[in-house]
């Protein structure tokens, strides 16, 4: 039966829980009392721990005869009602008799001496032959009961001392690299904080769980920290299990597992909740893992702490550039060295009143750890930061690994600026430098950063389209935005706008953060679901073909399942554009989200079962199709219609097929498996000709990343370009990112060259534009002309020059945390990833060659930096990493349509780029005493083609005979 039964049962018997509570009285004064005095008088070797519990009870060897006599004779009078209830007697004796401690108990009047010393270390994961950075602290430690509570051994107020203080560098340094040579503590932390460290603080402990932590408000967090440190070490239960526990790392879930004299103690850093948050990327392949451990081993003596040894360990690591990492070990030893006779406990009815008599000043100051904010003393304001970097940040310089580096230093800066500083920086900015400071600015992410940029910027006036544009792209780009962010935009949108192309920008920019907001739990905030609600009814709330596109496109960036029906309804448009949106978009769901409904819809479009439709709408179908777990049957009616399409869609299609199975994409399973019937796999079949084409391969593969990259091309009968498309994709465990495409489509040109369009396609108006995605997030299209007297006049005016698409500064990687280490000291984390990239694209025709030319010209430079560091004020050390590298990538399709089959030549090429690494390592006192080691290399990756098909090989020779 257990304690609840046998409650109900005596409560039963005795009617009320009055009588309950008499009963219990006259239990332990006439069975448990006697009971217990003779086990102490018969059983003298008894533990220490029994004897006390004994004592709580009042029972002690100097209880009298006579009490023993009075107690002898009320039990033979009661003895009925006694064997009515020995059940309960028995469990009660137990548990004032034997019940162990729920924690560490101290001994009376006793002054328990400890050694302490607390370390920590910065260094990269693989450790230096150079040493970590970083420094150690020793002292030694008074503690001594206070206070017990008499009815309740567990609960005990303890006094802690620290004394004979000391610092030194954590890892051997000659006497030119120690900067703590000849440096005693006072001079290092001062006089009056030295004095608030070595005076004494209070620990009220109830069944080994620190209940208050008393200290005094006026100390220095640092000061009051550090004593918390000490105090974690004093916190322990005496059994095993997994228990939640409030100490200097917040509160966390914590793991005991007792073996005789040993307590391990296992704290999961990722559960402790803190008073300091920090922000990460919202995209896992260009964020930062973090992996933390917590171990405290405890060993016993006679009940209490005879030493605790605790190592904590965090690493963090850049998940596409593994060797961009850092790590941060904090150890903690407490040993004891002796025991001595201690003061008297103090007399108090509770641990308050006992702490308020010792001094009234002292105050319960919270176990957990406080923030503690750094001040910089020597760093530069925001506008003299600005001068020193504004030459870096001009145009010519953007392809350069100094741009990044500048702007990912500009940022920091900014984070700490307020409204007025970061608007001094906007309007002293030249005009060229103007639309850098606003990627920075916008990318900084705080209030004053989004303030001063509103205010800054002029949505009514059209001139400023352009630094309009870098501030929503920066927006779109944004690594943790914000509700305000995105009702900022809302409200934006609901103004006046001068530049239709801003208007269309605006609401493209609010799907994308959406879907970030969503990804962070937060798709039911206010200004999303006022979002949400826009966009998804706006497609069918105009008419105007250039709304519905922006609605589109705003939806295909929000991702919302909600916006698939749609997607699904505008992909049997009569409008070929809207058809190419909703397909792409379609593509970007999981697989999981793609109904039954919507694959009858795409099959419908590419078998063109109730119109006709574009070459390039059936092509995106297909791949709609294909990457979204086909069935059998719609994969063996894929390869049937090849054949009976028009030339150069069958030519795509065969090479799409082959591109599935060499890549080992996930439907080449049921491809091989329907190609196993000769109907749908034969030669006739499989050998059409064309100059389409569909190919993939891999751009790097490491340990850290996977980069592949995609292009599809297809052309109209006659030749000319009808659709290009190039994807780069990154990989990380298991995780992907859409880093790049750039899709160029172009549409009636045929009556240049007097060719015939294809089924469809005679009524379609002359075109040409590019799109582009950017990590993610679809931009605003871009235009090249539209209509033939637009492009008869642009092909007068061509240049050969191509038309930028998106140029500007990104923050890629955007990391930042405060890790509070079990001894009281924190360190901070910050990582950083800035790319300035350019792409830009073009298309040539050329009548009298009877020749065009397509190009996508992509330029980058990429720097990422790691600072990691332990700042206790007077005393610092850190580990900064850097990686950085600049690269081109060309992508150009020339082709000749001076006869048929015409000759096409696809290029993709990236130049010979440089990469650097570096490891720096510092330590530094406030006094400016510093040493520096830095550890650097360079390789230069060699230039490549990357390799296409064969035809296209053999295809290039041939342009390329011709033209010489």
């Amino acid at each position: 039966m257990n304690i609840a039964e046998r409650k109900t049962e005596v409560m039963t018997f005795y009617e009320t829980k009055g009588g309950v509570d008499t009963i219990d009285q006259m239990l332990s004064k006439e069975l448990v009392i006697p009971h217990t005095r003779s086990r102490l008088e018969r059983c003298p070797q008894l533990q220490t721990p029994i004897i006390e519990a004994m004592e709580g009870c009042g029972v002690t060897k100097a209880t009298t005869q006579t009490q023993e006599r009075n107690t002898r004779a009320n039990q033979r009078e009661k003895g009925v009602r006694s064997a009515q209830v020995t059940k309960i007697t028995k469990s009660t004796i137990a548990s004032c008799v034997a019940t162990p401690a729920s924690g560490p108990r101290l001994n009376n009047t006793q002054l328990y001496k400890f050694s302490y010393s607390t370390e920590v270390l910065v260094d990269s994961p693989r450790r230096s032959k150079e040493g970590s950075a970083g420094y150690k602290i020793s002292s030694d430690v008074d503690v001594y009961l206070v206070w017990r509570d008499p009815s309740n051994k567990d609960e005990q107020l303890i006094q802690l001392k620290i004394s004979n203080v000391k610092a030194e560098p954590v890892s051997h340094r000659s006497q030119k690299k120690n900067i703590l040579h000849e440096t005693d503590f006072e001079s290092l932390l001062g006089k009056t904080r030295l004095a608030a460290l070595i005076k004494p603080f209070f620990v009220h402990l109830r069944n080994g769980k620190v209940k208050a932590f008393y200290s005094y408000w006026a100390e220095p967090g640092i000061i009051k920290n550090l004593k918390r440190g000490v105090s974690s070490l004093l916190q322990l239960q005496f059994s095993t299990g997994k228990v939640i526990e409030n100490d200097v790392s917040g509160r966390c879930t914590v793991a005991y597992k007792a073996e005789n004299n040993q307590v391990t103690r296992t704290k999961f850093l990722e559960s402790c909740k803190t008073a300091e948050t920090g922000f990460t990327t919202h995209s896992q392949v260009l964020g930062v893992t973090r992996k933390s451990s917590s171990i405290t081993v405890f060993t016993l003596k006679e009940g209490f702490v005879r030493s605790a040894v605790a190592e904590e360990k965090h690493s963090l690591i850049v998940n596409a550039h593994r060797s961009s990492a850092a790590e941060v070990v904090s150890r903690q030893s407490l040993t004891l060295v002796g025991t001595e006779a201690g003061p008297l406990e103090t007399a108090g009815k509770d641990a308050v009143a006992v702490v308020k008599s010792i001094d009234a000043k002292l105050a319960a100051v919270g176990i957990k750890a406080e923030k503690i904010k750094a001040l910089c003393k020597t760093c530069p304001s925001l506008f003299e930061h600005w001068q020193a970097l504004q030459k870096k940040l001009e145009p010519g310089g953007l392809s350069k690994a100094t741009a990044p580096r500048s702007f990912l230093a500009l940022i920091q800066s900014i984070r700490k600026a307020s409204k007025d500083e970061i608007l001094k920086v906007l309007k002293s900015s030249s005009k060229s430098s103007l639309p850098q400071v606003v990627d920075a600015v916008t990318s900084s992410q705080t209030t004053a950063s989004l303030d001063a940029m509103l205010e800054f910027l002029n949505f009514t006036d059209a001139k400023g389209m352009v630094l309009q544009e870098r501030f929503l792209y920066a927006c779109g780009f944004a690594s943790h935005p914000n509700e305000r962010m995105l009702q900022t935009l809302l409200d934006i949108s609901k103004g006046k706008i001068g530049s239709p192309d801003i208007k269309e920008s605006v609401v493209i920019i609010m799907g994308a953060l959406v879907h970030k907001l969503c990804q962070k739990g937060g798709c039911n905030l206010p200004a999303v679901i006022e979002v949400k609600k826009m966009i998804l009814e706006g497609p069918d709330s105009t008419q105007e073909v250039s709304e519905v596109q922006m609605f589109l496109l705003a939806l295909k960036n929000s991702l919302l399942p909600e916006a698939i029906p749609i997607f699904t309804k505008y992909t049997e448009s009569e409008v070929g554009a809207y058809n190419t949106i909703a397909l792409t978009s379609l593509q970007r769901y999981d697989v999981t989200l793609i109904t039954d409904e919507v694959k009858r819809t795409v099959n419908r479009i590419y078998h063109q079962n109730r119109r006709i439709y574009e070459k390039n709408v059936r092509a995106a179908a297909a791949d709609v199709i294909l990457s979204s777990n086909p069935s059998y049957m719609e994969v063996k009616n894929l390869l049937l219609s090849i054949g009976h399409l028009p030339h150069e869609m069958n030519k795509y299609m065969l090479s799409k097929i082959q591109d599935i199975l060499r890549f080992h994409m996930p439907a080449s399973k049921v491809l091989r498996q329907v190609m196993q019937e000769m109907i749908a796999h034969n030669y006739d079949r499989f050998s059409k000709f064309g100059s389409s084409s569909a190919y993939s391969g891999f751009m790097a593969q490491s340990v850290d990343v996977t980069s592949t990259y995609s292009l599809d091309i297809l052309y109209s009968g006659s030749g000319i370009l009808r659709r290009s498309n190039m994807n780069i994709y990154g990989i990380s465990k298991g995780a992907m990112l859409h880093g790049l495409q750039v899709a160029i489509e172009a549409q009636g040109l045929e009556s240049l060259i007097g060719a015939t369009p294809d089924e469809g396609e005679g009524d379609l108006e002359s075109f040409a534009g590019m799109s582009a995605l950017l990590f993610d997030v679809q931009l605003r299209p871009v235009t090249f002309f539209k209509g033939y007297s637009d492009l008869m006049s642009k092909m007068f005016s061509m240049t050969g020059e191509p038309m930028n698409v998106v140029k500007g500064l990104i923050l890629l990687t955007d990391h930042s945390e405060v890790i509070q280490l079990q001894s009281g000291l924190k360190a901070s984390a910050e990582f950083q990833g800035g790319l300035a990239i350019d792409i830009s694209g073009g298309m040539e025709i050329s009548l009298w060659y009877r020749e065009s030319k397509t190009s996508v010209n992509n330029r980058a430079a990429l720097e990422v930096t790691g600072n990691v560091t332990v700042d206790m004020d007077f005393m610092s050390a850190g580990l900064e990493v850097s990686f950085e590298t600049e690269a081109s990538l060309d992508f150009i399709t020339t082709v000749q349509f001076s006869e048929y089959p015409f000759l096409v030549c696809m290029q993709m090429d990236k130049t010979t780029f440089p990469v650097r690494e570096s490891v720096k390592k510092h330590e530094s006192l406030s006094s400016g005493k510093r040493v520096v080691s830095q550890k650097s290399r360079k390789r230069l990756i060699p230039g490549s083609e990357f390799p296409l098909h064969q035809e296209n090989s053999n295809m290039c020779k041939k342009v390329f005979d011709s033209s010489s």
